[in-house]
């Protein structure tokens, strides 16, 4: 009897990583896209960043509008970055754009409420500001990991083998 069970539990997982291998390989979610999609963001960050403290420190510049100015600059420059470097997309369309900002505004709410509920009931025996700090910091983390699932599985979505899609080695 348990060589029987044990030669169906071995039949079950090599049917499952069969069919695992044999799986669309733009699902692969861990490869050379995860890495440029980083790499885009790290751009932005610094290009938005480096845009906002300019206008309030040096240029008086108030506080909200520079803010404003650090997402907006920063999210031009992720969609074309991601569009044309990252996700290889040549697709033209207002559907695409609407689609980007959508994810953008989803990720930006759902992460921060997530973020900040957690780490109140997590931490609630800290500070204020301390769990403010906390929150932000694992909002950016949970931001950018909705927007990559975002961006690559809707936004710039592949229709069937356009592109070739390089896993990390």
């Amino acid at each position: 009897m348990e060589l029987t069970n044990s030669i169906e539990a071995k039949t079950r997982f090599t049917l499952v990583f069969a069919s695992m291998e044999k799986s669309d390989e733009n699902m692969l979610l861990l490869d050379k896209q995860l890495l440029k999609f980083l790499l885009v963001g790290i751009a932005s960050t610094l290009v938005g960043c480096g845009l906002m403290f300019v206008l309030y420190n040096c240029f008086g510049i108030s506080y909200w509008f520079s803010s404003a100015c650090n997402y907006l600059t920063g999210g031009i420059l992720s969609y074309f970055l991601n569009k044309y470097f990252t996700f290889q997309n040549k697709q033209k369309s207002l559907r695409q754009i609407i689609l980007f900002i959508i994810n953008l505004a989803i990720c930006y709410f759902l992460a921060y409420f997530i973020a900040k509920k957690s780490v109140y009931f997590i931490l609630s025996t800290q500070s204020e500001k301390f769990r403010d700090n906390v929150a932000l910091l694992s909002g950016m983390c949970i931001y950018t990991a909705l927007n990559y699932l975002g961006q690559r599985l809707i936004v710039f979505k592949h229709k069937e083998n356009s592109t070739k899609n390089e896993t990390l080695k």
